[in-house]
């Protein structure tokens, strides 16, 4: 079938190269198995040429399902597409198939792809690959011999860089693309439209269809459409319903065309990334803060115990806590070569911590040390340095014994 025939067929109108291009691709990949993504601006026709595809394949006796991905909740979207076993989830009261295992020997339409969740383009990106999908709340696999369409208006590329999207999903299903022109890159075809729905519209409503002057159809081709075909449509059915005389001038016309100041291209990623940008931001503050909060807490308990045992002795490892905690708040406000450096507290009792950087972390050697010094503190009596230590005087005991420690 030519060209001609396939657009009477579909009631496709239009005869710009683009569209035309367009139908050639869709129906010399329509025999093969391979996936095709569509993509093109909201309104343009896409639905269409899964269509044209599904019509021209080995697959055309089989079902056709069309599949509107942005409509479905986030939450079932995997139910719907895969289906689900009974008691899978609150409401599951039985078994229940999904669109895949609906459409096995058909085609499957899954249109505004890009909504998908990233959670279920994981196990779409498994029947692509494997033939395989398994139901929400069951453990078999099912085998499916569908053949998968997608489209999208949402820019891909730019969707993945945000980790919207994923880039293998995009690689298997973009394998044929099919891109359809928005309505301003197709100027040759808006008039024909134009008249096909007023044609359409005069049937529908039963009376005499409305025409454009000279000066309206200008004014009607060189609008840019930003809401492509629909969009044209919607204001055909406007006027047809509206306007009591059948001939409309370009005054006329310019009162349904509303005013355009933006440009057709997506900027949800845009504002999401800057959403996200800002929360990364937020959570760094709230680390840094709580990372101080714990820091001093550690520092004011030190400072009690200290305070409580006035007169004794500060241990080396205590002055470094001390030295390294006040430096590390001051680093987060000041440069490194600015930060304060703190006197130890007993000064005459601390040797400097510089001494010890070279000083052993064996903890057996810091237990023996440790014994020690509380064995020299109470004169030798064990059930006292035992007390001072935290433990029982026969786990002194056999340290000691273990440790070969005089004394």
């Amino acid at each position: 079938m030519d060209i001609q025939g396939i657009k009477q067929r579909f009631e496709i109108i239009g005869n710009s190269g683009g569209l035309n291009r367009a139908i050639e691709v869709a129906v010399q990949v329509a025999p093969t198995d391979l996936s095709v993504l569509i993509s093109g601006e909201s309104g343009s026709g896409k639905e269409i040429f899964p269509q044209i595809i599904h019509q021209f394949s080995s697959r055309k006796h089989g079902k056709y399902i069309a599949v509107n991905c942005g409509a479905i909740p986030e939450g079932t979207i995997d139910s719907e597409l895969f289906g689900h076993e009974k008691g899978a989830f609150t409401g599951a009261l039985a078994d229940r198939k999904g669109y895949f295992q609906e459409a096995d020997k058909g085609t499957i339409f899954l249109d505004e792809i890009g909504e998908l969740p990233l959670s279920t383009q994981v196990r779409l990106l498994r029947v692509l690959e494997t033939g395989e999908f398994i139901k929400v709340g069951s453990s078999k696999v099912i085998k499916t011999d569908v053949r998968v369409i997608a489209a999208t208006n949402v820019d891909l590329p730019l969707a993945i860089e945000e980790g919207k999207f994923r880039e293998d999903l995009y690689y298997r299903l973009n394998t044929v693309p099919v891109h359809v022109l928005p309505l301003r890159e197709r100027k040759e075809d808006i008039h024909l439209l134009f008249r096909k729905f007023a044609r359409d519209f005069a049937e529908k409503y039963r009376m005499p269809p409305i025409r454009l002057d000279e000066q309206a159809q200008i004014a009607l081709v060189n609008y840019p459409w930003p809401g492509n075909v629909r969009q044209l449509k919607n204001i055909t059915e406007q006027i047809s319903i509206i306007e009591k005389e059948r001939n409309v001038n370009a005054t006329v016309l310019q009162g349904y065309l509303p005013s355009t100041t933006s440009k057709n291209l997506p900027a949800i990623y845009a504002k999401e990334k800057q959403e996200s940008s800002f929360s990364t931001e937020r959570e760094i503050l709230y680390k840094v803060l709580f990372d101080m909060k714990r820091d001093m807490t550690d520092l004011k308990k030190l400072v009690h115990e200290l305070m409580e045992n006035k007169g004794a002795p500060v241990s080396s490892d205590q002055a470094k806590i001390i030295r390294n905690l006040y430096n590390e708040e001051e680093r987060r406000f000041v440069p490194e070569e600015k930060a304060i450096h703190i006197e130890p507290i007993h000064k005459a009792n601390i040797q400097d911590t510089e001494e010890f950087v070279e000083e052993s972390l064996s903890l057996e050697e810091k237990e023996i040390e440790l014994i020690k010094k509380a064995l020299d503190k109470h004169n030798g009596k064990r059930k006292y340095a035992a007390q001072e230590l935290g433990i029982s005087e026969r786990t002194l005991y056999r340290k000691i014994k273990e440790y070969e420690i005089k004394g």
